[in-house]
């Protein structure tokens, strides 16, 4: 069923009608609540939506249907409506199916256009004119096509079918203890906790103030999936690798976790230091306003809005980002802990850093034959990073791939390859780690080995023939 919070995720959690405009449509999604995922709506006159019912569509035995479209010829003068006759019927309140059936009688070359073809020039015409909403369960495959779509530079331009890749070659599975270093807003995150489904764990290492999950939001995962997360920031790894990372390092740094909470959807620290400036303000021009004008300001005000009595103190504000924080350095502190037991199960890193040092130094947490999985969109710091990994040893099955993606069209008597394609996915380096050889680190022993080879390389001395006694 669909939920409230999950209908108004994009709305912070907004409880009241809130408009959304998509695909050049605007309506309200408050009679989607309650209806099971997969419900198709029909937009209705004042942006509400209704389900649609389903019509039995005529079998192809009552089409009238022409043998071949040899002789029907694209003049633009076989429809005999005309542009404002369409508008005139939209002002009218008349449903898109009827405009398409209109659209269909005054047709002058309808019927001698071949099956396919009518059906294709009506799936053409609902397309443009029925204004349909169809509610679906978010996934990794729905996010990742409509992010490589809509804003492919918040995911690195990475393709769906390569994020798949990803997930195949980084052996994600629920109960493994993995690393994930990523800069595309969440979604390679929210993909691997969808996998893991809840078991696990998650350790995430991020840039700047505090990790962007604004994709991961969107999978509305429970409560329980965010327990095994965590997540750990990327200045401190050095000094976790070389043993000199403490407690106090994390209360040094700026407290700041509103980059954090922004990225889910909640409201930003900064912001209600600065709202408390603006009511002040407000306060003082009170009597300029007329009462109208203040209605619509506090409709206009985010869904966290109280007035000064309802807000509480100062005192107060400060005890609560004071608490938050202090659960933050507990799980930064317990990701610590995760990391320097050195046994993770797989790395992932999709970022739009270099990943050549990323790399190099987050293998260290990795256990022995484990996956590892880089993304890049360009092969050239890929092929830096494979030549490096390839001089530092440990690591095996190194693999630098490009996927190539081509759609099909599925269709009764006339599927076929389509003819446009994307041009490119991003490329992966993928790869197994292995256990340091002892032989590398200690020169003495390989020494020792060296001599053990050349005794082991010489032929033994051919056995003397033991030759009978005589009897004399």
């Amino acid at each position: 069923m669909v939920s409230r919070c999950r209908v108004y995720a994009e709305a912070n959690c907004i409880f009241f009608p809130r408009k959304v405009t998509f695909e050049k449509q605007w309506f309200y999604l408050d009679n989607v609540i309650g209806h099971s995922y997969g419900t198709t709506f029909e937009v209705t006159n004042g942006g509400s939506l209704q389900p649609k019912k389903k019509k039995e569509e005529p079998t192809s035995e009552t089409k009238e249907a022409g043998t071949d479209n040899r002789n029907i010829i694209d003049d633009g003068k076989s429809q005999k409506l005309t542009q404002d006759d369409i508008k005139a019927l939209k002002d009218k309140g008349i449903k898109g199916e009827e405009i398409v059936q209109q659209l269909i009688e005054n047709s002058t070359t309808f019927r001698d256009k071949t099956e396919f073809a009518q059906d294709k020039y009506i799936k053409k015409k609902k397309k443009k004119y029925e204004a349909i909403v169809t509610v679906v369960k978010p996934s990794t495959r729905i996010l990742s096509i409509m992010y490589y779509a809509r804003e492919p530079g918040k995911i690195n331009h990475m393709r769906y079918d390569t994020l798949a890749q990803m997930l195949t070659l980084g052996n994600v599975r629920a109960g493994n203890k993995m690393i994930v270093m990523e800069t595309c807003a969440g979604l390679v995150l929210g993909a691997m906790m969808e996998r893991m489904g809840g078991f696990g764990s998650i350790i995430q290492l991020y840039p700047g103030g505090g990790p962007v999950r604004a994709a991961t939001a969107c999978f509305g995962f429970p409560k329980s999936f965010l327990s095994g997360l965590y997540d750990f920031p990327l200045n401190k790894v050095d000094s976790l690798l070389n043993g000199t990372f403490s407690a106090e390092m994390l209360s040094s740094e700026p407290k700041d976790s509103a980059s954090v909470e922004e990225s889910n959807g909640t409201l930003e620290e900064k912001q209600t230091s600065e709202q408390e400036n603006e009511d002040s303000v407000a306060e003082a021009q009170e009597s300029h306003h007329p009462p109208e004008q203040e209605t619509m300001e506090i409709v206009s005000q985010d869904p966290e809005y109280k007035e000064p009595k309802e807000r509480g103190s100062k005192k107060d504000y400060i005890q609560e980002k004071q608490r938050r924080q202090e659960e933050q350095r507990k799980r930064h502190l317990e990701a610590a802990a995760l990391l320097r037991e050195r046994n993770s199960d797989g790395l992932i890193v999709a970022s739009r850093f270099h990943p050549t040092p990323l790399l190099l130094s987050l293998l260290d947490f990795v256990a022995p034959s484990r996956p590892f999985v880089v993304y890049c969109q360009y092969k050239e710091p890929l092929l830096e990073c494979y030549t490096k990994l390839r001089e530092r040893g440990g690591v095996i099955n190194l693999r630098l791939s490009e996927t190539w993606l081509r759609n099909y069209q599925v269709l009764p008597d006339r599927s076929h390859p389509k003819l446009l394609m994307s041009g490119g996915g991003g490329y992966l380096l993928s790869g197994f780690t292995v256990a340091m050889d002892n032989l590398k680190a200690d020169p003495s022993l390989k020494s020792n080995a060296g001599t053990l080879e050349s005794h082991t390389t010489e032929e033994p001395a051919a056995k003397k023939r033991k030759c009978p006694e005589s009897d004399s």
